[in-house]
């Protein structure tokens, strides 16, 4: 059953539309992510959906309950980690918890108990009496979840939760994350521009470029859609749509002087390719060859790479006339 229903949201900011007629359902106990570049509408949903910003038109329900009839009560039915940190960084980390739990009305008693539950979840009861000031970014982290997870929620919302933190640190995270939905079926919703994030930790991915889903399942199904290795040539000079009269080439997607070519055994195809390339002009600098990944959808579906997104090289990405071919 579903414990999210989002249909037709929409956000404008003046003359750019930042999230754009968006519709898709999260069920009970799910781990959801919405993976895109920054600036591909991904906070401005989520401050949607948790009542901190008003979409301009759509709809869209957490736990049964309408985000603009019933902003109280969604916001009592869900937890939140915020992109930016929202510490008080000169109270311990007990004495947040506490904080959180009297807002929500929490009596002593429970919010006493619970306390003790969510620091030893997330692993920090040795440290609830240091100052917030004093913890790793980490364990900050680590904190803010347990502060999300206060009050009983719903529904957990976590904006890009392991932005800015070391590869080990991160890892650590994912653990917590995905522990937390397995044996406490916390439902969640994330977003991330982190691919390996997307591809370790959710059930399903909402990918999403310019406002839209562009592409909705499993991270296996999403890379299924490829259905062959990934080979990627980097050219100097030479016109790449050389390449597109391969019978065994079965998809390409051209972004800048580099272009992806979905291929069956690609280890074989790689002499056989470059061998071709001369023989027709193109002079290849560097080849590539991968397992699909979720990064090769984004490619595919949106005819840019994340890292061209975030970059803004949408233009030298996605040059007219030539873009993707499918079989």
């Amino acid at each position: 059953m579903p414990v999210l229903e989002v249909q037709n949201l929409t956000k404008k900011f003046k003359q750019v539309t930042a999230v754009d007629q968006l519709s898709f359902q999260v069920h009970e106990g799910e781990l959801f992510g919405l993976l895109g570049p920054n600036g591909a509408g991904k906070t401005t949903t989520m401050r949607m959906l948790t009542t901190l910003l008003k979409p301009d038109s759509g709809s869209a329900s957490v736990a049964d309950y309408d985000i603009i009839k019933s902003r109280n009560d969604v916001r009592a039915s869900i937890g939140m980690v915020f992109q930016e940190p929202a510490l008080d960084r000169q109270l311990t980390g007990r004495e947040n918890l506490d904080f959180h739990g009297r807002m929500y009305g929490m009596k002593k008693d429970l919010r006493k108990s619970r306390i003790a539950e969510v620091l030893d979840l997330v692993e920090l009861s040795d440290r609830a009496d240091d100052l917030v000031e004093t913890y790793s970014g980490g364990m900050q982290r680590r904190l803010e979840i347990a502060r999300g997870l206060m009050h009983f929620p719903r529904v957990l919302f976590l904006d890009e939760p392991t932005l800015g933190l070391d590869t080990q640190t991160r890892r650590r995270i994912w653990e917590y994350l995905r522990m937390m939905n397995h044996e406490h079926k916390t439902t969640m919703i994330l977003t991330t521009h982190y691919m390996e994030e997307a591809d370790s930790l959710c059930g399903r991915v909402g990918i999403m470029d310019m406002g839209k889903i562009v592409a909705l399942d499993t991270p296996k199904n999403l890379k299924d859609l490829i259905g062959a290795d990934v080979i990627t040539l980097e050219m100097e000079s030479g016109d790449c749509k050389v390449f597109q009269t391969i019978s065994y080439v079965r998809d390409l997607v051209e972004h800048g002087n580099r272009i992806s070519l979905m291929v069956e055994n690609g280890e074989r195809k790689i002499p056989m390719l470059i061998a071709y390339a001369v023989d027709h002009g193109v002079r290849v600098s560097s080849v590539e060859l991968h397992k699909p990944s979720l990064e090769d959808v984004f490619l595919r579906f949106t005819g840019a790479t994340l890292r061209d997104r975030e970059a803004g090289n949408t233009e030298k990405a996605r040059r007219p006339g030539f873009r993707s071919r499918r079989r």
